[in-house]
């Protein structure tokens, strides 16, 4: 479970939610409305008052690198430190192939890769550490028809299957409603509950 107890963002309200393993829940609202800071507050990467808790454990209370290893952020643009991309990986990585990829990728040289290719990497760079919640900002933004599928259909998968939690945002309503069965909507610092209602 994870829960948001008096989450304060500067220029939006605080924030109360809770959400239940297994779910997945969709937030948009319109460029520079705080969906990014608002995920970057609960992956303890930005300064913020309130607390964050995760099956109980309160964000404060364990360092941030093993915080962040329960609460993964995918940020909208990916960030790659070495040459190759199997150096970014600590561990045999499943699934390569969910999402297009054969075992050869790994020693595919970063520079090689395209945008898209690169937010397909992060993904499963991000779920090989097996996280609890998924904070994603716009993991599908650099792809296409095709890959979005794919992202789609293996994060509700994840989800399902690991009993986790994923917070998606989103521009695409559409999305949203394929991917999540309850939405919010960062509108003017306010934080609303838009379905089901």
């Amino acid at each position: 479970m994870l829960r948001l107890e008096d989450l304060q963002i500067p220029d939006m309200e605080t924030i109360n939610l809770t959400i239940a393993p297994g779910e997945c829940v969709g937030l948009s609202g319109e460029s520079g409305s705080g969906k990014t800071r608002l995920l970057r507050a609960i992956a303890d990467m930005d300064e913020h008052g309130g607390q964050a808790y995760e099956e109980g454990v309160a964000q404060d209370r364990i360092k941030a690198h093993e915080w962040r290893r329960r609460v993964a952020l995918l940020p909208a643009e990916s960030q790659w430190w070495f040459d190759t991309v199997g150096e970014h990986f600590n561990a045999h990585t499943e699934h390569i192939d969910a999402l297009g990829f054969d075992a050869a990728v790994m020693n595919w040289q970063i520079s090689r890769c395209s945008s898209g290719e690169k937010q397909r990497l992060a993904i499963l760079r991000m779920l090989a550490n097996c996280p609890r919640v998924l904070l994603l900002d716009e993991p599908t933004a650099n792809l296409d028809a095709n890959n979005t599928a794919r992202v789609e259909t293996m994060i509700r998968s994840y989800v399902a299957e690991h009993n986790a939690i994923a917070i998606w945002v989103a521009h695409d309503v559409e999305q949203i409603k394929r991917v999540s069965k309850l939405r919010f909507q960062l509108n003017d610092g306010r934080f609303v509950k838009v379905w089901p209602v």
